[in-house]
């Protein structure tokens, strides 16, 4: 297809599903305009370059940018086609806030016109979208937007989640199957259109509402599995067995797919996305509540156990490797690696060295601490205690006999069978 077939598209919000969004969109033949509130964000874009760590995106907003199908601004601008991809983060006790989708709405609410399609990709809490297209509706007056039971309109308003894993956001992206929620039929069709266009998978129109739900519950579905996983690893812990050996035995059962577990669960979407579901319906989520706090409860445990060993070893010298919430990616959002290691080098100081292939430096939440960030020879060369936190694959390749001789708790099973 020729670019000026296809709409000319803005997203709003360029983080690690917006950007590579945006990208994957532009190589499909549209003309994408990224929207940000960060000009430092803007500038890199616009240079070709990444300010995010996703495997292969370098390469092809570099290729996107030379192209001219792809540029950043602070700056909405008009375009047939507005993806809005921000956080939807927590404000006091595991309340989702919208904030930041309203604020978006609000950005592009100016440069709409007759004919537009607004689309929410951001994880929200059940109804969010119908909020989103009140508040359009608010601000621009002079347009009809999209609204339930009315087939008559000048914006359509749908609702799209992501569903991709870090490190395969590319990939995924176009692979993936889309739920797409509208407002209307009418919306719905129109979005399925758009995703069409770059989208490999099966796109299914359905409500926007039963969307917000469907991210909600896939997400919730893998933490309470990922529980179950964890309270495991508790129990096996005080039975003195080898959890992982216990899992992998039981999954031998045809109809038996337990998870692996780990030190908590982390990222802006497992860890995150169940409360939503506990916020709406809080007497009706008992499972999924107990699930959240099962799985935070494991960060402390690992904790507890580290101290343990810590103080059984007062001089010895304790590695953390990993702070990233999985492998093999600069993450570091709701990590239960990153919330350890922060605990541990809070309390034993320059006593504690970290391991984190993906950084440059240590994040702020260790700002004042003495622990150190040093490579994976340093940290097997002065350290007797080895907390393997994240199973990276510099983790897995490195030479295991470096750790004869060491106490090492493996929270992620990488190294069970060493002897």
């Amino acid at each position: 297809m020729q670019s000026d077939t296809l709409p000319n598209v803005t997203m709003v919000g360029l983080g690690y599903i917006g950007l590579p969004t945006a990208a994957v969109i532009a190589q499909s033949g549209c003309n994408v305009l990224g929207l940000d509130v960060k000009q430092d964000v803007v500038d890199t874009i616009n240079r070709g370059e990444i300010h995010i760590e996703e495997h292969d995106l370098d390469v092809l907003v570099r290729d996107m940018v030379a192209c001219g199908r792809l540029s950043a601004s602070m700056e909405p601008r008009a375009s047939d086609v507005f993806l809005i991809a921000v956080p939807t983060p927590f404000v006091g006790d595991h309340v989702p806030d919208i904030t930041y989708v309203l604020d978006a709405a609000k950005r592009i609410a100016p440069v709409l016109k007759k004919g537009d399609l607004v689309i929410l990709e951001s994880t929200s809490p059940i109804g969010t979208t119908d909020k989103m297209a009140a508040l359009l509706a608010e601000e621009r007056p002079d347009l009809k937007i999209a609204k339930a039971g009315d087939g008559d309109m000048d914006v359509h308003v749908a609702y799209c989640p992501e569903r991709v894993l870090p490190g395969q956001i590319i990939a995924e992206l176009v692979s993936n199957d889309r739920s797409i929620g509208g407002i209307t039929p009418h919306c719905a069709e129109k979005a399925r259109g758009f995703y069409q266009i770059f989208v490999k998978g099966e796109c299914i129109e359905t409500t926007a509402a039963t969307a917000e739900m469907v991210k909600l519950v896939e997400n919730a579905s893998r933490d309470v599995s990922i529980a179950f996983a964890n309270e495991l690893s508790l129990i096996a812990d005080k039975m003195d067995l080898n959890v992982w050996d216990v899992i992998e035995l039981a999954n031998r059962h045809p109809r038996v797919n337990i998870l692996q577990p780990g030190p908590g669960v982390g990222g802006h979407c497992i860890a995150v996305d169940p409360w939503f579901l506990v916020d709406s319906a809080p007497d009706e989520t008992p499972l999924i509540a107990t699930a959240r706090r099962v799985n935070d409860g494991k960060s402390d445990y690992v904790i507890g156990r580290v101290e343990a060993m810590a103080d059984a070893h007062p001089d010895a010298k304790i590695a953390c490797l990993g702070l990233s919430f999985k492998a093999n990616i600069d993450d570091f959002r709701e990590s239960p690696a990153l919330k350890v290691a922060q605990a541990i080098a809070a309390k034993y100081g320059e006593r504690v060295q970290i391991v984190e292939p993906y950084a440059s430096e240590l994040p702020h939440q260790f700002d004042g601490s003495a622990a150190r960030l040093v490579d994976i020879d340093t940290a097997m060369q002065d350290c007797d205690i080895v907390i393997l936190l994240v199973d990276h694959k510099a983790f897995a390749d490195m030479d295991k006999t470096k750790l004869e001789g060491k106490e090492v708790y493996d929270t992620r099973g990488q190294w069970r069978h060493l002897a």
